[in-house]
Order: structure tokens, then C-alpha cells, then sequence
């Protein structure tokens, strides 16, 4: 009798590591394929330009005397679709150019570390050989940190900076170690696009046409750890501290469009309050709405922008 048993629970057992092979190859084969018909799915938008050897994308809208440069937050899978709503508003007074950094969008992934100076440098080039050379600088989440590094590096260029929920480098909690190889493992076998498939629609209710989310998730599929991001994530930490010995330009425009109830973040509003003070127009504006505040808020950025911008002249 305790023979039977003994092989029941082998052949058991047996069954049970032969229906996990099968549902990981399973797993893994329609990631591969799904891939390959992204692949011919996703529409090419911008303009590729050649920086460091690679190629990075940019769009360019609108034609008004001045240029705002948007700068993306981190992770963010399709920057130029991304920031629409804002380019939207935008564009009927400026020429708005969007920079997909390497990893994003459509842009290559490099091999070079994700350091600011890198990056930095590179968004710079992709500007030079456009022959733009005079811009405001407006970024969105950890763009606050490369924007920082730029505006000292670039200050004959830049006129302006505007951050939206930007990140501060004084802020808590950046010195997270993440689990870059579980992530690696993710996108390797198939399974980040399994989660992604059954957790929640992250674009269901964003304010974008239907052949603009399906673009976006694809993008979001095709983006989600690649070696550029990865490496940009495990560069955060130091990324942050590198930018606690800088400031803003005294004279240089500042203005932030900030979350009015971050708890993600201990002291959100006086962080960003501290690093205007100095600032000979320096300005800090509060909003109801998620990190994403430009996928809401847009109408009311520009329209404050614009004031902003009035106001110093």
C-alpha cells in the first residue's frame, strides 16, 4: 500500500514539473511571437537623428518663434505619445521638440552607462544636430534631475526651466537596490508581458484615441527592461546624490508644477519650494492630479507657462 502511495505522489510530482515546462515554454514561445508581430505593428512617428553612434528619436511640433524642449520621467515607455496632450496644448505658440532618450520610444538602446553626464551630453547632441540652440527646458519626473545638470552644463541655451512633479535630489527613498537581475529574467522569459496582460490596463483611462493606447502598450511590451533602462535604474541612486551639489541658476526662470497631494514623498512642496528660493523668478504652482500631471493638468501648465513666461519679461 505505502508502495502505491510512494508512486502516486512520484507520478504526481512527475505531472506537476512536466505542466510548469510546458506552461513556461508555452509562456515564453508567445512572447516571441507576439514580439515579432509588435514588431510590424508599431507606427514610426518623429525623426530619427544620429547621436554617439546610435539613433535617437525626436518629434517636432509647431512653429512658433520660441522652442520648448520635453524632457521624459523615467520608465515612461513612448515619451513623444506620452506627452500628446501636452504638445497639444503647446504648439499653437511654440516649437515643442520631444527627446526619446536612448531605450525609449523609438530610439536605439545603447550600451553606455545611464550616468547624467551621459545622458545629458546626449540630449544635447540630438539638439545640436537639429541646429537648436536656444529653448526652454521642460521635464517631467526624473528629468528635474538630468534638467538640474543641463541648465548649469548648457546655460547659454537654456532660457528657462519647467518642471512638472519633477524629482528633486534631496527627496527620500532614491536609495533603493532593485532587483535588476529578476527583471532581466522577466523580460527574458515572457512573463512581463504575461503580468502585464492580466494586471490592469495602465492606459485604460488615459486621455488618448484607441490606436494611440494599443501603440503605447506595444511600445510599453517592446521597452519594459531593456538594457538602457535597466542600467538607467540601477544609475538612480547615484544619479541623485551626483546632482545634491548643484543649484538652479540664480537668474534663470523657474517654475514647477508640482502635485499638491504627493505622500509619496515626505515633504514634496517645500522640497521644490527650497529650490526656487534663491531664484530671481523662481515659482511654485500646486495641482490636484497623479504624477502624470501633464495627462490632465496640460491646459492649465500651459496657460501658467504662458502667465509665467508674460510676467518676467
Amino acid at each position: 500500500m505505502m508502495k502505491k502511495w510512494l508512486i502516486f505522489i512520484l507520478k504526481s510530482i512527475g505531472v506537476l514539473i512536466i505542466a510548469i515546462g510546458v506552461f513556461l515554454a508555452v509562456v515564453f514561445i508567445v512572447n516571441m511571437i507576439s514580439n515579432k508581430s509588435d514588431q510590424g505593428k508599431i507606427q514610426p512617428y518623429g525623426q530619427l537623428v544620429p547621436v554617439d553612434g546610435k539613433n535617437m528619436n525626436v518629434t517636432i511640433q509647431g512653429k512658433g518663434e520660441e522652442t520648448v524642449v520635453l524632457l521624459t520621467g523615467y520608465g515612461t515607455a513612448a515619451p513623444a505619445l506620452d506627452f500628446k496632450p501636452l504638445v497639444e496644448e503647446l504648439s499653437p505658440f511654440y516649437k515643442v521638440v520631444v527627446i526619446e532618450p536612448f531605450g525609449y520610444g523609438l530610439s536605439d538602446v545603447t550600451e553606455k552607462e545611464r550616468s547624467t553626464e551621459n545622458i545629458v551630453s546626449e540630449i544635447h547632441e540630438a539638439l545640436h544636430k537639429l541646429n537648436i540652440d536656444r529653448y526652454i527646458l521642460m521635464g517631467h519626473s526624473i528629468a528635474g534631475i538630468y534638467g538640474l545638470d543641463y541648465v548649469n552644463k548648457y546655460q547659454n541655451e537654456v532660457s528657462a526651466f519647467v518642471g512638472i512633479d519633477s524629482s528633486v535630489p534631496t527627496q527620500g527613498g532614491m536609495d533603493v537596490e532593485f532587483p535588476i537581475e529578476r527583471f532581466k529574467l522577466l523580460k527574458k522569459s515572457g512573463f512581463s508581458r504575461l503580468l502585464m496582460k492580466i494586471a490592469a490596463d495602465p492606459y485604460a483611462a488615459l486621455p488618448f484615441d484607441d490606436k494611440t493606447k494599443e501603440q503605447m502598450r506595444m511600445l510599453a511590451l517592446k521597452n519594459m527592461y531593456n538594457p538602457s533602462t535597466l542600467n538607467e535604474m540601477e544609475h538612480i541612486y547615484p544619479n541623485f546624490k551626483a546632482a545634491q551639489k548643484l543649484k538652479f541658476p540664480k537668474n534663470l526662470p523657474i517654475i514647477f508644477f508640482i502635485q499638491s497631494n504627493n505622500t509619496g514623498v515626505e515633504g514634496w512642496i517645500p522640497l521644490h519650494e527650497e529650490q526656487v528660493k534663491d531664484s530671481v523668478h523662481g515659482k511654485v504652482m500646486k495641482f490636484e492630479g497623479g504624477h502624470y500631471l501633464h495627462h490632465t493638468r496640460s491646459k492649465e501648465i500651459v496657460e501658467n507657462f504662458r502667465r509665467f513666461m508674460q510676467e518676467i519679461k
